[in-house]
């Protein structure tokens, strides 16, 4: 597994607690801040699937 996806996946978890954390104490930044680091995570993760495909 690629570093991009390993690293992908653990901003993507962060930022799902980041959202629900701000949802639940509603804090809206906090929630923005999280969907943002959501997504990041998402697109790092596709970028290291992509670099395991080329890999094989």
């Amino acid at each position: 597994m690629d570093k991009d996806r390993a690293i992908g996946i653990r901003k993507q978890f962060t930022g799902a607690v980041k959202k629900a954390t701000g949802a639940l104490v509603g804090d809206a930044k906090l929630k923005a801040d999280g969907e943002a680091e959501q997504l990041a995570g998402k697109i790092q993760n596709t970028v290291g699937g992509i670099k395991d495909k080329l890999k094989e």
